[in-house]
């Protein structure tokens, strides 16, 4: 309820200060171009690294110094936090990052986020930046229509940095003007109640622009024209720090528990890191005077006194929460529990993961791993085989100890829906996704439509196998339990295949040629003993049609569970290109 009026009741707000206030405009105006910059910003970057973000975060972020340092680097060059913690929880929630690395990257983009203050304190409000922002914009529209993905995230980057100039111009031109009008220094606030309502302000104002690079655009243009005073804006800064972690642990309540872990990590660090800077903040101006003086920075030069306010609260940060990382991981992994989910739910797709091409597909693998087991143990319940089986050279017959499930209760039920969400996340993935990536997720696609198909498949053997069981003739019973017997051995071969952590790619190609070519002489083999037992009067014409017919549908049905096998476990896009040439 509170959700639903919150946003009536801001727009209504906004609506009044627009309309009422002339200079208002100007500065909300100011703020929502610079979002705009941001946004674009955040998207020109996605498209543009064409996974080179992702590909630094997974090798250089094993170790928490690195983690501390690539976090820095990132945020420093792309300009943008959040983006940072996205790739991060898509990373979390496929295993390619630990929680502790996690938090390190988090610790060194606080730091990287230090470098849009400097920007805008040494740039932003030095020079007359609308003059190059025009340029820029215009440039960023040209190759923002070209078809070329690199070419149109280079466009977005720079509509982004042409907006986010063209946003700090109108807010500083707002705050200058409105100080001809309103002099909103006179209701500033002394002592440690200042510092509270300040900060609160300026949590909110973090919340209620979704930014922190906003934040501090708006607070700096504020000082720069004289309308706060320097300790309420070192106070808004500290307020700043928390409301951005609001926005974080808004976001993460419909996360994964990797999200919601990371969020909660990331409150409690810049929590700690606020209230740490709330109690020493007269000893770090102190400090901070002293470093000003050291560098040549004039006395009453706010602005690059509470740029450095920013950088040295961020560091201290870091300093002290760094010990105190692993303790806080042991808590955080007890948290968030996820709870076992049914059949019919995936369990590894989610909106985190879908934005990073890489952390898609690996999520996709992993979903569709677990439709083939689910695949397997349906195959298992049709054919009454036990688990114990797979250890055994032949196969027999038992009836104990097995669950009878109808196959279409199992596909209507539970491996239809979860067919149906696979391949409804495969193509949003694919819209984010370059020629390459979709490629592999197109195999991938094939893999899920294979099951799907091979459920269908084994509802007909199945069948088949349950009406000639009633056969008496046992050179009819012989010849089913030896299909039986074929499907147990690529059962086994694949577990094999797939358990096996000492072979590599080429390797487990190898055996999935020589398990094909395997089976195709068994149904040689089979098909001549066929022909015996009709030639020898044993069996007739018409059981033999269907002993043969069944014999080929249990060996289409094997090669095609391990097609599905080859694809999913054979991770290499050349090597299965190689593969797929070779059988054609």
């Amino acid at each position: 309820m509170v959700k639903k009026m919150f946003f009536p009741l801001l727009f209504l707000v906004l609506a009044y200060f627009v309309f009422s206030y002339e200079n208002a405009k100007i500065i909300v105006a100011g703020v929502a171009i610079f979002l705009v910059g941001m946004f674009f910003l955040d998207e020109g970057f996605k498209l543009f690294s064409g996974g080179f973000l992702e590909h630094i975060l997974e090798k250089f972020t094993n170790t928490l110094p690195k983690a501390i340092g690539t976090g820095f680097i990132i945020t420093s060059v792309i300009q943008s936090s959040s983006l940072t913690s996205v790739i991060l929880i898509s990373f979390l929630a496929t295993d390619l990052i630990g929680l502790s690395e996690a938090i390190g990257v988090i610790l060194g983009s606080s730091l990287g986020s230090s470098t849009t203050a400097w920007l805008i304190a040494t740039l932003g409000l030095k020079i007359k930046i609308s003059h190059y922002a025009m340029p820029i914009i215009i440039f960023g529209i040209f190759f923002r229509f070209s078809k070329e993905q690199r070419n149109k995230g280079l466009g977005n980057i720079l509509l982004g940095l042409g907006f986010i100039f063209l946003g700090i111009s109108y807010m500083v031109n707002g705050f200058s003007s409105l100080k001809d009008s309103i002099d909103l220094s006179v209701y500033a606030l002394d002592g440690f109640f200042g510092m509270f309502i300040y900060s609160i302000l300026g949590g909110i104002m973090t919340f209620v622009v979704q930014s922190s690079s906003a934040s501090i655009a708006i607070i700096l243009t504020a000082l720069a024209s004289m309308q706060i005073v320097y300790i309420n804006a070192l106070s808004t800064v500290i307020g700043g720090k928390i409301g951005s972690t609001a926005t974080t642990v808004l976001g993460a309540v419909s996360s994964n528990a990797n999200g919601k872990r990371l969020a909660l990590a990331q409150f409690i660090l810049n929590l700690t890191a606020a209230i740490f800077a709330t109690i020493f903040i007269y000893p770090i101006i102190y400090l901070i005077d002293f470093i000003a003086q050291y560098f040549g920075v004039a006395a009453d030069n706010y602005v690059i006194k509470l740029t450095m306010f920013q950088t040295l609260f961020n560091i201290v940060a870091v300093i002290i929460l760094i010990p105190f990382i692993p303790l806080m991981v042991k808590t955080l992994q007890k948290l968030f529990i996820p709870k076992i989910k049914s059949w019919a739910k995936p369990q590894y797709l989610n909106d985190e993961v879908i934005q990073i091409p890489k952390t898609a597909i690996i999520s996709l693998r992993k979903e569709n791993k677990n439709f083939y087991y689910n695949l397997l143990k349906s195959i298992k319940h049709q054919l009454k085989i036990n688990d114990e089986d797979l250890h055994f050279s032949h196969y027999e017959n038992k009836t104990n100890n097995i669950q009878n499930i109808k196959i279409d209760k199992i596909y209507k039920e539970n491996l239809k829906l979860l067919h149906d969400d696979i391949i409804q996340f495969s193509s949003e993935a694919q819209k984010n996704m370059n020629e390459e990536d979709s490629q592999v997720v197109n195999l991938l696609k094939s893999a899920t439509n294979q099951m799907n198909k091979l459920l269908k498949n084994i509802k007909k053997l199945e069948k088949n196998l349950e009406n000639n069981q009633k056969n008496k003739d046992k050179y009819v019973t012989s010849e089913y339990e030896i299909i039986k017997d074929l499907m147990l051995m690529v059962f086994r071969e694949l577990k094999y295949i797939r358990q096996n952590h000492n072979l590599d790619d080429i390797d487990r190609l190898y055996k999935v040629k020589a398990l094909k070519q395997k089976l195709n002489s068994i149904e040689n083999i089979r098909n001549i003993r066929i022909d015996k037992l009709i030639n020898s009067k044993k069996i007739n014409a018409s059981v033999a049609t269907n002993l043969i017919y069944d014999l080929s549908f249990a060996i289409f049905i094997c090669n095609r569970l391990i097609d599905v096998t080859m694809i999913l476990w054979v991770e290499d896009k050349v090597l299965l290109e190689i593969a797929e040439e070779n059988d054609n």
